[in-house]
């Protein structure tokens, strides 16, 4: 499976290397940014638009921006 795609096999590499320490940071820190990006776009599906700082199109795109998009809504997107 490596031969079919080594830049996965580097990924693995590199993760296992990693300590322990390190390992449950980077996955904690994953967890957390993809729970805030699904919390904002159910935010902004159930919330009306009267209720939202600019378009609503805008704010679901902006979730895409890793650590900005979630922090940015959740501080100045909602009124």
């Amino acid at each position: 499976m490596s031969s079919r795609n080594p830049s996965l096999a580097t990924l693995r590499s590199e993760f296992t290397a990693m300590s322990p320490a390190s390992r449950i940071s980077l996955i904690v820190g994953v967890v957390v940014e993809f729970s805030a990006k699904i919390a904002a776009w159910v935010d902004l599906s159930h919330c009306p638009a009267e209720q939202v700082r600019g378009p609503k199109w805008a704010w679901a795109l902006a979730q895409l921006i890793n650590g900005l998009g979630p922090a940015a809504y959740w501080s100045i997107g909602r009124k």
